[in-house]
């Protein structure tokens, strides 16, 4: 039976569940848990599994990483969390150099079933270094595979299916919709669930496709339901994964529409919606009616909190580029 829930409390309920499914789960992260984690993700899972299952470490992300990369080869499968998106950084080294190659460092003998979760992006309020979007960088690294849950449904088993992959994933979590609510299959069988690196069709129609991911999705969605009032019916693409990219959902769409704009909070510059644009002339080129259109940050640092709402893509951005589509 499905209960209604948050995002925050979907992960906490599959990181629980994979917990008891597997013993050799173990989580571990600064704060994650006596405290349950700066957003309390893993609130209540110390208490339940013990202190060797779940751990606090030190404020050391390169060590967080390194530790996981020891216990996966001995046959654990970790689940890194890094408090915010802009504490990765120090870790980096170790998922490019280590986490990424170990694979095809050894021709395929050992594997690193490293989950590593990251808050990202912003929208909260937060001070520097706590609202970044780093989800190219990531995605461009060959060895690792890179998704993002926009809703508690998807939170819930898309963790789940994230911990039981061999391969290392990148698993970024929209931090401002942590608290937003939706239905979540508790009981849900992963062996039926939707393909953790499938795009989903998050609402369909006819006019122009809007590609979006992450935080961006829920505004997509709220353009389509402003725009349905002006008679265009846009068709919105959770993309959910980020490497690899499911594009054959994103061309069967725009093939369909003919216009495509893609949406996301990083800079423009060398982002996600650079490479679907290309990827999209490439493919769809004679069923374009229009150029592939972006809607991203600006190419600068993250700004102050209080001037946020003027960098981060809006309801209003979106549409602007749609009309832009339609006026090729």
């Amino acid at each position: 039976m499905a209960e209604t829930m948050t995002l925050g409390k979907a992960l906490n309920h599959g990181l629980r569940r994979s917990l008891e499914d597997d013993s050799k789960v173990v989580i571990m992260g600064e704060d994650v848990g006596k405290l349950g984690g700066v957003f309390r993700i893993t609130d209540g899972l110390q208490k339940d599994f013990g202190e060797d299952r779940v751990m606090d470490t030190p404020l050391a992300e390169s060590g967080i990483i390194g530790t996981a990369i020891g216990l996966a080869i001995r046959g654990y499968r970790p689940v890194c969390e890094m408090q915010f998106d802009g504490f990765v950084f120090p870790a980096y080294d170790q998922i490019v150099s280590q986490v990424s190659k170990m694979f095809y460092r050894s021709l395929g003998n050992v594997r690193l079933p490293i989950v590593i979760r990251i808050p990202f992006g912003g929208g909260i309020g937060a001070v520097e270094h706590h609202s970044e979007s780093p989800e190219a960088m990531f995605s461009h690294v060959p060895g690792l595979k890179v998704v993002t849950a926009a809703n508690p449904a998807d939170g819930y088993s898309m963790i789940r299916q994230s911990i039981i992959s061999d391969d290392p994933i990148i698993f970024f979590e929209p931090k401002r919709r942590y608290w937003e609510k939706g239905e979540v299959d508790l009981d849900a069988d992963l062996a039926t669930a939707f393909p953790l690196h499938s795009a989903r069709v998050a609402r369909a129609g006819t006019d122009a496709t809007v590609i979006a991911y992450g935080p961006m999705v829920r505004t997509s969605l709220d353009a389509a339901t402003a725009a349905a009032e002006d008679g265009r019916e846009l068709e919105v693409i959770d993309l959910r994964s980020l490497s690899p990219l499911d594009m054959e959902t994103v061309y069967a769409s725009v093939r369909k529409t003919g216009r495509a704009v893609v949406v996301h909070e990083a800079p423009g510059n060398l982002g996600m919606g650079a490479e679907i644009a290309a990827r999209i002339t490439e493919e769809c080129f004679y069923s374009l009616e229009a150029p592939v259109l972006r809607v991203t940050g600006y190419d600068i640092p993250y700004p102050a909190a209080r001037v946020e709402e003027d960098y981060l893509p809006d309801l209003d951005r979106v549409l602007d580029s749609v009309d832009r589509s339609f006026g090729w």
